[in-house]
């Protein structure tokens, strides 16, 4: 169970204001919040959930346990990397509103966000990929509901980025101390 809570925390906190948020964000406001904009938001959550259950299972049947921990403490680390790089996202101009065009923005983006690797070493270190497969995708659902919800007032009443640069200092320092605890230089 704790593989499902964690992996849905890591995703639903970490993605907040994430680029795959903005684009959700921007595509609702531009399509009067379509329908259309959140089932492609919410298919492509679950499949970027399904991929890290996968991957996350795979990656745990090869390392021991001391390197599932260090490799919590690299996800960490990235993952405060990727909240403290800026953001700069273009408001796309997309004249047919193409879903698989959507699709394929949004699942590259979330795949290759901060609440994803932290949600991806969850489910290595748990070796719990259903479990934490669950909660990605649960955590990706209301991250994506709550970009769609807003729509543009996320980008221009929230501080986003104040928000990601306390994110990213307390990831980091997360994952400083796993990785000197899996090192054995702190107890």
């Amino acid at each position: 169970m704790p593989a499902l809570f964690l992996a849905f925390l890591a995703v639903l906190v970490l993605s907040f204001g994430g680029r795959d948020q903005l684009l959700i964000a921007h595509l609702s406001a531009r399509s009067g919040q379509s329908a259309s904009v959140l089932l492609v938001g919410l298919a492509s959550a679950a499949v970027a959930a399904g991929a890290i259950a996968m991957g996350g299972a795979w990656m745990a049947g090869l390392m021991s346990s001391s390197a599932r921990t260090m490799f919590v403490a690299l996800a960490l680390g990235l993952a405060a990397f990727e909240l403290a790089w800026p953001i700069r996202v273009t408001k796309p101009v997309e004249p047919t509103m193409s879903i698989f065009a959507i699709f394929l923005v949004l699942f590259s983006r979330q795949v290759t966000d901060a609440g994803r690797f932290v949600a991806l070493a969850v489910v290595v270190a748990t070796a719990s990929p259903l479990l934490g497969g669950i909660g990605a995708a649960l955590g990706g659902f209301l991250a994506t509901a709550l970009a769609w919800t807003a729509g543009d007032a996320l980008e221009s009443r929230v501080p986003l980025r104040a928000i990601r640069i306390g994110l990213a200092i307390l990831t980091a320092v997360a994952a400083a101390a796993i990785g000197l605890s899996a090192r054995g230089l702190v107890a």
